[in-house]
């Protein structure tokens, strides 16, 4: 009689906001790779509009708790790391007691504050937490109040980040952070376990012509993608055309265009705030015939703007990983981008790319090449395809998650 298989684990995700940053990418792509083994998956959140999500969120069981809670308190969305302590919380809490699912290992990113709720289960059950980046880094502290205000919740999430049964961190930069940041979490070796690519998605969408985003006339077409928040530094992209403006006579800059495409929620008041930012420069500095606005862009639009530009601008210094290096890469284009943080992981310099100091004449001087010598695209490209093939397969980062969730579930 043949032994019976070994049932596949059961396992929850539980996400903040499901929306379109790196960190909603990494997400969907782990709960697929999980489900494409076997594995009985489903997604809880505080928040999701299909609408305003990674299309491959409908091929997951997505559901919703907690919405009703405040992000933020008062005007200007003070008080957002409460509000979304209080919601994981919540939502925990709601897992647990009123939604019936059953599950072996929980897997948990950003906020940790949820995992000594699921640890008082009556079953408990095993958590993987992925450390993106310490939130306690990501605040800036201006004041006094501030300050104290932050003592609390920093406390609560380094305590509750160790009680996690296994931790994992998106790129060897962050796991030298988690060491240096949380001083009681020393005895803790978080692993690595870089973001995939699905590529599946990308090589069954057709890019298509963009006339009404590139113009016919633009044969240099620059890609800045990220969301509409100051960390990450868009800035530097405008900088950066006014310094190569410079540089360039009058026919090359006629033919020179950057596309700004990012990431734009109407509820959050910085994303309002800094996409009138950058509008407003780009009127000062009359770029308008040479600067085009994206905002929360389909997975078509985005992989026709990756085939048809020249080089992607990456800008946001000491990046826990960023996964857009990686998507460029794969789709042939070359990425200029910050020497800090994952960026140093992702991208070989002067082979599938260029990394500069965050400074616009460094960054005009490495798009300016691409205009020099159009060849550069063509190679660096393939070099970056198959950078990405080689280190960042959705096969190798399947095996090791599956690894991971199966020796918990045990």
């Amino acid at each position: 009689m043949q032994p019976r298989a070994a049932r596949a684990p059961s396992v929850l995700f539980v996400h903040p906001d499901l929306g379109v940053g790196g960190a909603e990418r990494l997400v969907l792509d782990a709960a697929l790779a999980l489900q494409s083994r076997g594995c009985r998956v489903r997604v809880w959140t505080a928040h999701y509009d299909p609408s305003r999500c990674f299309s491959e969120s409908r091929q997951l069981q997505v559901r919703c708790a907690g919405d009703w809670l405040p992000r933020g308190l008062g005007w200007g969305g003070r008080g957002a790391a409460l509000c979304a302590y209080l919601r994981m919380l919540y939502l925990a809490l709601y897992i647990l007691l009123l939604s019936g699912e059953e599950m072996d290992v929980i897997v948990c990113d950003q906020v940790s504050a949820c995992i000594p709720v699921f640890r008082l289960a009556r079953h408990r059950k095993k958590i993987l937490f992925y450390c993106h980046f310490p939130d306690l880094l990501l605040t800036q502290r201006n004041s006094f109040l501030k300050r104290l205000y932050r003592i609390p919740i920093d406390w609560v999430e380094e305590y509750t980040t160790g009680m996690a049964d296994c931790i994992v961190v998106n790129s060897s930069f962050t796991a030298n952070v988690f060491k240096n940041t949380f001083k009681s979490l020393a005895h803790i070796n978080p692993d690595v376990l870089y973001p995939s690519l699905n590529v599946n998605t990308f090589d069954s969408i057709v890019p298509a012509v963009l006339d009404n985003l590139i113009p016919k006339e633009k044969k240099f077409v620059f890609l800045s993608i990220n969301r509409y928040e100051r960390k990450k530094n868009l800035t530097l992209a405008l900088e950066a055309l006014l310094e190569l403006r410079r540089r360039l006579d009058i026919q090359d800059w006629e033919k020179t265009h950057l596309i700004m495409a990012g990431g734009y929620d109407e509820r959050v008041l910085e994303n309002v705030e800094y996409y009138r930012e950058l509008k407003n420069t780009v009127n000062q500095f009359d770029l308008n015939h040479h600067v085009t606005f994206l905002r929360s862009f389909s997975d078509t639009e985005k992989i026709s703007l990756l085939h048809n530009c020249t080089c992607v601008l990456y800008t946001p210094s000491n990046e826990h990983f960023g996964i857009v290096p990686v998507e460029s890469m794969y789709m042939q284009c070359p990425v200029i981008a910050v020497n800090s943080g994952g960026p140093l992981e992702s991208i070989v310099d002067n082979v599938t790319g260029f990394l500069c100091e965050p400074d616009p004449l460094q960054f005009s001087k490495a798009m300016e090449k691409f205009i020099r010598d159009p060849s550069l695209k063509a190679t660096m490209g393939s070099a970056g395809r198959a950078r990405v093939k080689e280190k960042f397969s959705l096969e190798a980062f399947t095996d090791q998650l599956y690894q991971y969730i199966s020796k918990l579930a045990e």
